[in-house]
């Protein structure tokens, strides 16, 4: 970029975009997050102890639906952010779309808690193949994901694309645990209860 004759040229000014510097923070604890979760997980001794819930033939089977449920709500948010987001053509935003976009929100997370709390108490970080190593990283990664989302919400002056952007990476990363997990699970053991 060059200046006019006669003008000087704006001077860089060394700061980040003002909308860009709010995410700093948030994320770092994010990141926080996701390390704390990784190294508690890989530090404590796996207790064995299972959550199981009665109807369900393993531990296994419970987790499993837990995270297919989650996914299923998941899903759900992602059509009712593309709906208040204006990106379904010819349907008009309703008014209870951001009522279901939050409790579908909160229904996911709350039914992946049981399932961390399960894997990092019982089983701990593992890594004892490569799709057990990447179902831990992704599960650590998921909480810190969700973390900055939640703590960019009431920020005001970010910019359009960050909450969207964020929505994603936590659907995307939740998808990549719901993958190496209970899919791994039903395709490997069948469905079942």
């Amino acid at each position: 970029m060059t200046a006019e004759p006669g003008t000087s040229a704006p001077a860089p000014s060394g700061r980040a975009a003002p909308g860009a510097a709010k995410l700093v923070l948030p994320s770092l604890i994010g990141a926080l997050v996701a390390l704390t979760l990784g190294v508690y997980g890989r530090l404590h001794h796996p207790t064995g102890i299972a959550v199981n819930i009665a109807g369900f033939s393993s531990p296994g089977a419970v987790k499993s639906w837990l995270a297919t449920g989650a996914i299923a709500f998941a899903l759900v948010q992602v059509g009712s952010a593309l709906v208040m987001y204006g990106k379904v053509p010819r349907i008009a935003p309703p008014g209870w779309i951001g009522g279901l976009h939050q409790w579908s929100g909160r229904i996911a997370f709350l039914l992946t808690v049981p399932v961390a709390v399960h894997c990092l108490y019982a089983l701990g970080f593992q890594h004892y193949s490569t799709r057990v190593l990447v179902h831990s990283l992704l599960g650590c990664a998921f909480f810190g994901a969700f973390t900055v989302k939640m703590l960019i919400l009431p920020k005001p002056g970010l910019p359009r694309w960050t909450l969207p952007a964020c929505g994603a990476l936590v659907f995307t990363v939740l998808t990549g645990v719901w993958f190496t997990s209970a899919y791994w699970f039903f395709s490997t053991f069948g469905i079942r209860h």
